[in-house]
């Protein structure tokens, strides 16, 4: 944080809606075609999921989470420091390409 408009603060660097796991895994199919094929089609509908989290240890870390959205504003970056922020669209997809390029993520 160089510019001296920040004098120090700190700024969110995202901004838009909060995307579904299903439509992110949408955008992946869409960018990577096949390299995405195991990206899930469906959701798990959200009654299914709160009775599994009281069971399913996996779940039960996200239940505070289920079914809320988590919007944010990068307004403040955008006005004071000039900031424009990538499509979302741009960022998952790149996200994705370099997890297969590290071997973080296999790509089938």
């Amino acid at each position: 944080m160089t510019a001296p408009a920040a004098a120090g603060e700190r700024r969110l660097t995202s901004a838009g809606p909060s995307l579904r796991t299903v439509e992110v895994a949408r955008i992946l199919r869409e960018r990577l075609g096949d390299r995405a094929a195991k990206a899930p089609t469906r959701e798990l509908p959200l009654p299914l999921a709160r009775a599994l989290s009281r069971i399913n240890p996996q779940l039960r870390a996200l239940r505070p989470q289920l079914g809320r959205y988590f919007d944010a504003t990068g307004a403040k970056a955008e006005r004071v420091l000039g900031w424009v922020p990538r499509p979302i669209e741009d960022s998952i997809a790149d996200t994705a390409e370099s997890l297969i390029a590290h071997g973080v993520a296999t790509g089938e």
